[in-house]
């Protein structure tokens, strides 16, 4: 057996129940290693912690600080942009233990929670009170609170309700060298100083580690109402998009789906998708007067060019138009298990203005047939995020080539129409050199400045976002 490091040694004396907080065991190195990302290295953790309080947190950060041992937060995994993967030799500080709700306010419209609580969990606990916290990535069942404001997550009724930088009023975090602050306020207003909340959401775990927040909340949404619209081009989708917007009409979800995302789901069995269209529009609204704007927006669908539309007249006929929607992950493992070898889909996320959208699709459709790749483009057109989704056999290796050839093709498109190469899911190690081709060189020197100010010693999630 070999001996110890002076890091285990160390935490197993600061952490008095180290036994339920450190875990070394090859099991648990392999399972926290890295997230959801393909294309994204990953690193073999010294050991996995799961602290249950703040000061397990700090310990943990006081430690490896002084041992100069880099510590990688992680939550429940599910992020896309290799964020929480490890880097080798490092402490894995995993928060999905700390999941307590430590107080409900109703007067004040506020929740009080650590990190680890997961996403419709609290949605469901602040329901019990007539309130609601709007927020709902795609992986909301799964992911955890930390998460999305390290990444500064988004989802299907952002473009209507925001997204999670939009709810946090303040953060408990853990610096690099352990130290707690607090940052933010529970009152409706406040400019007292620098923002620390918003510059810390969205930084993926490079500056702090959150080990609280208080979050903003609405009261319940009243009943939506959906209507499903196909068109026989991409440009009338994205005609039909603007025309709702420029109408005025604020919908609570706007989504789209492209030719090849249709089809994928119709084949998977969808009564209400017909074959053949060029593209997809769900379209849902919780007004004071759901049917009344459904009808409107229908007819705008209708002028744009739709020559397929379901609209719902009963909350049983909306969560059929919606499930079209939640269908496309299975449905598009559906298809990847038919191409053998070892399939694999890549989730993209590139945000254009809105009125470049259709020009946007039909340029990934172009890509798609250039590198002879099947291309899955679906995403939320109410605010022109897209998640172009290649499909791929990992074990081909041309066929690895040209997958990576068309994620960097798919980012280049992105930005030369005036867009960002993340939306939401954020940076990690994904995007690393995308974000110095985004960012104007004061900008990145001033990013890296801030790195280096809450981490002098770059120990905290080193390699992700920008390098101090």
């Amino acid at each position: 057996m070999s001996p110890e490091t002076p890091l285990l040694s160390r935490l197993r004396t600061v952490l008095p129940d180290h036994a339920d907080v450190l875990h070394t065991d090859p099991e648990t190195l392999a399972a926290h290693s890295r997230d959801a990302a393909p294309f994204s290295e990953a690193g073999t953790p010294a050991a996995v912690a799961f602290p249950r309080t703040a000061e397990h947190v700090q310990q943990i950060m006081r430690t490896s600080y002084e041992l100069g041992v880099p510590v990688v937060p992680q939550g429940a995994r599910t992020g896309l942009a290799g964020a929480a993967n490890a880097v080798d030799g490092c402490v894995v500080l995993n928060t999905a233990r700390m999941d307590r709700i430590l107080e409900i306010d109703p007067a004040n419209r506020l929740v009080r929670c650590e990190p680890g609580v997961v996403t419709k969990d609290l949605n469901d606990a602040v329901a019990e009170h007539g309130l609601s916290y709007p927020p709902d990535p795609a992986s909301w069942e799964t992911c955890t609170i930390g998460g999305n404001i390290a990444t500064g997550a988004g989802g299907i009724c952002c473009v209507k309700y925001g997204v999670t930088a939009d709810y946090v009023l303040g953060l408990d975090v853990v610096l690099p060298d352990g130290r707690r602050m607090r940052t933010g306020r529970d009152t409706v207003k406040g400019v007292a100083g620098f923002d620390l909340t918003r510059l810390l959401i969205g930084s993926e775990g490079t500056l702090a580690v959150t080990v609280g927040a208080t979050l903003g909340l609405r009261p319940v949404r009243p009943p939506a109402l959906s209507l499903l619209a196909q068109f026989p081009t991409l440009v009338q989708a994205g005609e039909a998009v603007a025309a709702i917007t420029a109408a005025g009409h604020v919908p609570s979800a706007l989504e789209l789906l492209d030719g090849a995302t249709s089809q994928a789901v119709a084949d998977h069995g969808h009564p209400l998708l017909e074959p053949g269209a060029a593209a997809t529009l769900i379209v849902e609204s919780d007004s004071a007067e759901p049917h009344r704007d459904l009808a409107a927006m229908t007819l705008l669908c209708k002028s744009a060019g739709a020559q397929h539309v379901v609209t719902a007249a009963t909350a049983e006929e909306s969560r059929r138009i919606i499930e079209a929607r939640r269908l496309v992950t299975p449905a598009l493992g559906a298809f990847a298990a038919t191409l053998g070898g070892k399939p694999t889909a890549f989730i993209e996320d590139v945000a254009v203005p809105r009125s470049e959208l259709a020009k946007f699709i039909g340029t990934i459709e172009e890509i798609a047939r250039r590198h002879r790749l099947r291309i899955f483009t679906l995403g939320h057109a109410g605010d022109g995020n897209l998640h172009p989704t290649v499909v791929f056999d990992e074990s081909d290796a041309d066929e690895f080539r040209r997958a990576q050839l068309a994620y960097d093709d798919i980012m280049a498109a992105g930005l030369a129409l005036g867009g960002t190469t993340t939306g939401e899911h954020g940076i990690g190690t994904l995007k690393r050199e995308w974000l110095a081709r985004e960012l104007d060189p004061v900008s990145l020197d001033l990013q890296r400045g801030i790195k280096r100010l809450f981490d002098p010693e770059n120990l905290l999630n080193p390699g992700k976002v920008v390098e101090a």
